[in-house]
């Protein structure tokens, strides 16, 4: 069975500018990597499990902000090690200095037999799509794709 995991892709309008916040993971391996490197907050759940309600949980473990409202359904991604990502995207407005992670340990320096703690998510930042697709994960492009498709067709109704 691979891998299940969920996330959250929030957006905004900044005049004709489609926005998405994207976190960066924390940790020595991340520590000077941008291009390709960029993910929604997301994370692993047991089959069985809510995936919307473990994305919910997985963007307030990475953020520290709850999200609530009209979720729209990304669907799914296999990434190239087989996990499968579900994700759903919602308009918000949340202050990427205000991101406050949850942490994780590991040995560090390699070898040294100490465990160091660091952050999940190590800053956020708002992006423009074009941006975006530039720095996130290529597992996760496709979810800026879907997003950016379903606002163009959203757009096109009001408008009629």
């Amino acid at each position: 069975m691979p891998k299940l995991s969920a996330g959250i892709l929030m957006f905004r309008k900044a005049g004709a500018t489609l926005e998405v916040f994207l976190v960066h993971p924390g940790g020595p391996f991340w520590r000077n990597k941008d291009a390709g490197a960029w993910s929604i907050p997301k994370g692993e759940y047991n089959e069985g499990d809510d995936p919307l309600e473990a994305a919910k949980r997985e963007f307030r473990e990475e953020t520290g902000f709850s999200v609530q409202g009209d979720f729209l359904s990304l669907g799914q991604v296999k990434q190239a090690g087989g996990k499968i990502v579900t994700a759903w995207a919602i308009e918000g407005h949340r202050s990427p200095d205000a991101i406050r992670s949850n942490t994780f340990s590991m040995e560090w320096p390699p070898k040294s037999g100490r465990q160091q703690e660091f952050p999940e998510v190590d800053r956020a930042a708002w992006f423009s799509v074009r941006n975006a697709k530039e720095r996130i994960l290529k597992g996760q492009l496709e979810f800026l794709n879907r997003l950016a498709t379903q606002i163009a067709v959203t757009q096109a109704r009001e408008q009629k």
